[in-house]
């Protein structure tokens, strides 16, 4: 497959940023995951905690965080590029040099100065980690109608949370979580959700069940059993009581696009093996990139991949000049991952069993992929914020 596409003309401003990440994966990471077991699954926990520190030191981790802060100052385009750069590489390590769903959250930029410098900062530096207990076994998408409770003491100083949240990535290894609850005052009176932060050594709070996804994510439930908490937790201060979802748009919004470009690499990695596949495969005779069913597979693959690209990369640019509609990010999202979804399925097709065998990139791949169109809102509610901006409902 030619390395010059038709998208080409949007990374040329960040490219030495994705080139030097790319060096860096390959330089480093892909000795690292050569140690790996070949059927995947989820990195020891001291290796995730390494690649991020080193990324972290290199100004990648959390690249598009304030120099203050411990980031690099980065435009959130050129981010989009370095999580694309992690999805092409093949490498397993390489999405772990990024900050994903245990970095640092926007929702903590609106947090105390306090909260900036306890919880924000040592995540921007890959030093912690945590976890956002947002999903709840009858609340997911909907989290407007949370169970889960935050309570008012009588006296109206601290926070009293009870509830069960669910489906909590790095739960087991992380050294705080955000929990969104209802917010409910002395009065009984619906305040809205609300995010706080906590450790996650705080009593009453203890993890559930465990969860293992399809491709080796582990996955935790989070038991709040009246967890006492001071006014101070509240993501904020006093202004974030009810604001977690207005605060978390852009958050909501920024993690759909970095999802976007993470498959938009993997797309574009899997179309790769299925082409070099093609190119030297032979059956009846001939290479089996000569027939056109096959050709049919790569084509529409190539078509596909370069659409959502430039989709994903344009909102991106958008996000630069201050434009953060969530119809765009729902957008991007949407058809990046059903179209990763398609692509690897294809090239999966192309190679027929070889690609079937367990410690083939591709049998991965078709595990991995197929939850991006889960994450950061399923497919149907980016449809449902499509149409609600289009007026439809």
């Amino acid at each position: 497959m030619s390395t010059t596409t038709p998208s080409s003309v949007l990374e040329a401003e960040h490219r030495e940023i994705a080139a030097a990440f790319t060096a860096f994966v390959h330089r480093e990471l892909v000795p690292l995951a050569a140690e790996l077991p070949e059927d995947g699954g989820m990195p020891p926990a001291e290796l995730r905690a390494y690649v991020r520190r080193r990324s972290a030191k290199l100004g990648f981790y959390s690249g598009d965080h304030p120099e203050e802060l411990g980031g690099s100052g980065m435009p959130f385009s050129a981010v989009v590029m370095l999580h694309h750069a992690a999805g092409r590489s093949g490498c397993p390590l390489a999405p772990y040099a990024l900050a994903g769903s245990d970095g640092p959250s926007p929702l903590l930029r609106q947090g105390t100065e306090q909260q900036i410098e306890q919880y924000l900062k040592p995540l921007v530096r890959g030093e912690a980690t945590r976890c956002l207990a947002l999903t709840e076994p009858n609340a997911g998408s909907d989290a407007l109608h949370l169970t889960t409770t935050a309570r008012r003491d009588a006296d109206g100083g601290d926070w009293v949370l009870s509830g069960r949240k669910t489906f909590v990535s790095n739960a087991g290894h992380a050294d705080f979580v955000i929990v969104v609850a209802r917010a409910v005052d002395g009065d009984g009176k619906d305040g809205g959700p609300t995010a706080f932060v906590m450790g996650m050594d705080v009593p009453r709070l203890r993890i559930g069940q465990r969860y293992e996804g399809m491709s080796g994510e582990e996955l935790y439930e989070l038991v709040l059993d009246e967890v006492r908490l001071p006014a101070g937790a509240v993501i904020g201060g006093e202004a974030g009581v009810g604001a977690a979802l207005g605060n978390g748009i852009d958050s909501l919004s920024r993690g759909r696009l970095v999802v976007a470009a993470m498959c938009n690499g993997i797309a574009e990695y899997a179309l790769e093996l299925g082409v070099a596949y093609a190119r030297e495969r032979k059956a009846f005779g001939e290479r089996i990139g000569a027939y056109q069913h096959v050709q049919e597979h790569l084509v529409s693959s190539r078509a596909e991949v370069e659409a959502a690209k430039l989709l994903t990369l344009a909102c991106a640019r958008l996000v630069d000049d201050g434009v953060e509609a969530p119809e765009n990010a729902a957008l991007a999202k949407l058809t990046s991952s059903e179209t990763a979804v398609r692509v690897v399925d294809r090239a999966l097709q192309v190679h027929g069993a070889t690609g079937w065998v367990r410690g083939h990139p591709l049998e991965f791949l078709y595990r991995y992929v197929r939850m991006m169109t889960i994450i950061e809102g399923t497919s149907e509610i980016q449809k449902v914020i499509v149409a609600r901006a289009m007026g439809l409902g």
